[in-house]
């Protein structure tokens, strides 16, 4: 599946910034399954000096250093990225979660890099309740892949989509008190129940494909940005992206930008600037499928 990605934010603030800096996680991540045919970042006003490279997880990060006078401030990503994910294995060709566990705390060859993401990070750290309500999917000796549908079956009936009921920086306790939440904060139950069963995870951000409903037309710029897990299979088969607030396994119907411990990790735009005051933020998505 080919997707043509515009993604546009833009800040306005109430006083002039004097200098800033900015890093960016807006290009799509070129990977095994995922082929970026075309991407660019342009902003507005220009850097006075930008660098491009990867950071420690190998995702494409942007360095913008702003010198000029500016009370408005814009960054356009465009791409176009072809996506083919492998099918998952049945479940029953995994390991059982036990050994994956078993594997990833010896950290050996073929696990080493897993092994990074059994630790706490600050949005997902190995959380008891969070175990708790993971530990039914994961009986003695079942598959892993077995285990890990479950919780994306359980996440569907269990919790309800609702913007606003969280923040970003809203703990994972509270969301599983509240059964509510973005996809985001499922991301984040998802993860620290996983290290709390001593299973490697990771957090995922990007696009998913977006359908109007039935004879309705497309709203433009209304797509937004995503989040999901990467868990890992074994030193085999690897990672396997998985989507609890969608119920599904990734595909041809997301596009990576970058992976990480947690949101911190990944956030587009982080920045730090002198001056400014109050500022408004808009965000335009567009994820469009191509021929």
């Amino acid at each position: 599946m080919k997707y043509r990605l515009r993604h546009v934010t833009s800040y306005r603030y109430s006083e002039p910034v004097d200098l800033a800096t900015h890093m960016l996680h807006l290009a799509p991540r070129r990977r095994p399954g995922q082929e970026v045919l075309r991407a660019a970042i342009t902003t507005a006003p220009d850097p006075a000096r930008r660098s491009d490279g990867l950071d420690h997880f190998g995702n494409r990060v942007t360095w913008l250093f702003l010198h000029a006078l500016h009370q408005d401030f814009s960054v356009t990503s465009e791409a176009d990225v072809a996506v083919s994910f492998a099918a998952p294995p049945a479940d029953d060709e995994t390991l059982p979660w036990e050994e994956v566990a078993a594997l990833a705390a010896a950290s050996g060859p073929g696990a080493w890099e897993a092994a990074e993401f059994l630790f706490d990070s600050p949005h997902a750290p190995a959380d008891a309740a969070a175990r708790a309500w993971l530990e039914p999917s994961f009986p003695p000796g079942r598959p892993i892949l077995a285990a890990l549908r479950d919780v994306l079956a359980r996440f569907k009936e269990d919790f309800s989509f609702r913007p606003g009921v969280t923040g970003i920086a809203t703990p994972v306790v509270k969301v599983l008190a509240a059964r509510a939440g973005v996809c985001q904060d499922f991301s984040h139950v998802m993860i620290a129940g996983m290290r709390a069963l001593g299973l490697p995870a990771r957090y995922a951000s990007g696009y998913i494909r977006t359908r109007p409903p039935p004879g309705a037309a497309r709203r433009r710029g209304v797509d937004q940005s995503h989040a999901w897990v990467e868990c890992w299979l074994g030193p085999s088969q690897g990672w396997l992206g998985l989507d609890p607030t969608n119920d599904l396994i990734v595909q041809d119907e997301h596009v990576l930008i970058a992976l990480g411990r947690d949101y911190a990790d990944v956030s587009p735009i982080r920045g730090v600037i002198l001056g400014g005051g109050a500022h408004t933020l808009t965000v335009s998505v567009d994820l469009d499928p191509i021929a």
